[in-house]
């Protein structure tokens, strides 16, 4: 083995003007939501540990480090090939690129310009250089979504990219973000670990990952468990329990089987939280995500595992019961469900804190139907909870969310139905996020995902209330069939409009206002967006019924769709044409539908009939 170099270095050491290849067989980019969500939040939690307003930007170099793990580098023929890494540092490109585009400070967007490209005699060129996937990227520094994404990897790629305000808190002003993106370069590091020979660069990797592997939290938790089984009867029967329990639980996801025993011990047992201020000590909730084996031996009284039988029931019943639990909320995630169809659009928020929340009140000798119908009541009270902080821009994100989380899971913890619709229906009562609260909801560079969500939800809305089947998995579907925001609007609009706006700022936020888009299938958009209002209104009138409510003949012969109007009042008219005065009727129609799709009565409507009280 040739000689081997392993060093400590910051994203700022790793990417400033350095150039890295991927060979062709290890170009694919994998990384899903989950991964990028991860990675997002730990790194603005730790960042958030030390960032105080009052700082001044040279204290950032005294804030906590951040870890990302190693990478291994093989150097052949005068150039460096990246072995094991190349999905991290990825991600972090494409962190690098929205950071750029969204900073206005023009040193730092030359400084993060210099960690995306390299310049080698004269020559620009991506630190990452695939030439399959320059074209793309090269979109993205543009701030431009490509379009044209046959390949998964570059699909890959742009829904990440497209993810990341997402994870993002929505209350980090330009000062916070330009603080972060100085703490990303200088304080986030890895260990760069190069050699000279592609052989060696292989056994190394296969030896970090092959190899003396570290055991998981999960199988340690396991091992302290089945140890304290004195019976070796019941021991082999445990052991044969968990085993078929963990592999049910991988056969949804990779980390499914660790997720499983976060929510179940979270949404049980978590008494405390950390507290929301600087250097304060994780607790329970904390150390169950961390280091869940310790969390269970430190907390063996509590728990009831005192004796032999203790140990073997907790597995037997208690895991056995909540794993499988989570195990159908999972597939209700993917796979949308009668009744649980919620948890669903919880899912497609990336709101994973459902989990616990949901498995709080459940108890293992909770009739079937009663389950459900908490899971009902639980989901559509974060649906409503959700979507209403989204509509008054407020974050969703992990960070932002947990420790709210955790407040509901210790109120709801154990409760009957009635108890629990009645508290959570107070707690909505005295949140004061509600839709007309925010009368000019509009669209802006970091909610383009949850506005189209919001369309798809209206629009599935109406369309099921006028006796229509659902279509919202097809208006939120990915490819190149998939549905877009249409502006009603086109970009030179303003130009009709003149006597309407005093400048054109005015007109921007009107026309990004929610009650000026609908959702159309790309094709459409593409072939129509610019042309004005009367040359396109015909052509709404073939597409979804909130696009189709625009045109006159919208309201001729459509039963289903006028016994919904008539039935809910909502201000549905046609609009001939579409000037500040129309799009301000449409955004108060919209204002009100969506306070009858998000509305409290929903909750009520779950317990209508209900023998289980």
């Amino acid at each position: 083995m040739e000689k081997i170099s392993a060093k400590e270095k910051s994203i700022r050491d790793l990417l400033f003007n350095k150039k890295y290849f991927i060979d062709y067989y290890q170009r694919e980019y994998k990384w899903q939501t989950k991964q990028l969500q991860e990675l997002i939040e730990d790194l603005m939690e730790r960042f958030i540990e030390s960032y105080d307003q009052s700082h001044e930007r040279t204290q950032i170099q005294n804030y906590g480090k951040y870890f990302l793990g190693s990478i291994i580098i093989c150097e052949k023929n005068g150039s460096r090939y990246i072995v094991d890494g190349q999905q991290r540092l990825t991600t972090i490109t494409l962190l690098l690129i929205y950071l750029r585009n969204i900073l206005k400070d023009e040193d730092q967007k030359n400084k993060l310009y210099n960690l995306i490209f390299s310049d080698v005699f004269g020559k620009k060129s991506f630190n990452i250089d695939v030439d399959e996937r320059n074209d793309c990227m090269m979109h993205l520094v543009k701030d431009v979504i490509p379009s044209n994404n046959i390949y998964e990897s570059i699909a890959n790629i742009v829904n990440r990219y497209t993810e990341i305000p997402n994870f993002i808190p929505d209350e980090l002003d330009e000062k916070t973000l330009l603080f972060f993106s100085d703490w990303l370069i200088e304080n986030v590091y890895l260990v760069e670990i190069t050699t000279q020979a592609e052989e060696d660069a292989y056994f190394i990797f296969e030896t970090m990952n092959d190899r003396g592997l570290s055991l998981t939290p999960l199988e340690m938790l396991k091992g302290y468990l089945l140890s304290n089984i004195n019976d070796t009867d019941k021991r082999e029967k445990a052991a044969d329990i968990w085993k078929e329990q963990i592999e049910s639980l991988r056969r949804i996801g990779k980390d499914e089987d660790a997720e499983a025993f976060k929510a179940w011990l979270r949404g049980q047992y978590a008494k405390t939280t950390r507290e929301r201020k600087k250097k304060a000590k994780p607790q329970d909730f904390d150390k169950i995500g961390t280091e869940l084996h310790r969390w269970v031996r430190d907390n063996e009284n509590m728990l009831g595992l005192k004796h032999s039988g203790d140990f073997y029931d907790f597995i037997n019943r208690d895991m056995k019961f909540y794993t499988e639990e989570f195990r159908k909320l999972k597939e209700a995630s993917k796979n949308m469900q009668e009744g649980l169809e919620t948890i669903f659009y919880n899912a497609y928020l990336s709101f994973t804190l459902q989990y616990p929340v949901l498995l709080a009140p459940i108890n293992i000798d909770d009739d079937p139907n009663i389950i459900i119908k908490k899971y009902q009541i639980i989901g559509t009270y974060l649906d409503i909870l959700i979507v209403r902080r989204i509509w008054n821009f407020r974050s969703i994100v992990y960070s932002t969310m947990q420790y709210f989380t955790f407040n509901v899971i210790k109120d709801i913890r154990g409760k009957n139905i009635h108890d629990l619709s009645e508290i959570l229906l107070d707690k909505l009562k005295k949140d004061e996020d509600t839709f007309l609260k925010n009368k000019n909801f509009s669209l802006h560079k970091m909610n383009k995902f949850y506005i189209r969500y919001i369309l798809a939800r209206m629009t599935e809305y109406i369309e099921i209330e006028s006796g229509m089947a659902s279509k919202f998995l097809e208006y939120i579907a990915p490819g190149s069939n998939r549905y877009e925001i249409e502006h009603i609007w086109s970009n030179n609009a303003f130009n009709e409009l003149k006597d309407d706006f005093a400048h054109i700022s005015e007109f921007e936020e009107y026309r990004n206002r929610i009650g000026g888009l609908i959702l159309l299938p790309k094709n459409f958009n593409a072939s129509y967006s610019d042309l004005p209002y009367s040359k396109k209104l015909p052509h709404y009138f073939g597409q979804n019924l909130l696009a189709k409510s625009l045109h006159e003949n919208c309201y001729i012969k459509n039963p289903g769709f006028l016994n919904f109007v008539n039935r809910t009042n909502l201000p549905f008219k046609n609009h001939f044409e579409f000037k500040k005065k129309d799009l301000e009727e449409r955004q108060e129609l919209y204002c009100k539908l969506a306070e009858l799709i998000w509305s409290l009565k929903r909750l009520e409507k779950v317990l209508e009939g209900d023998k289980y009280k």
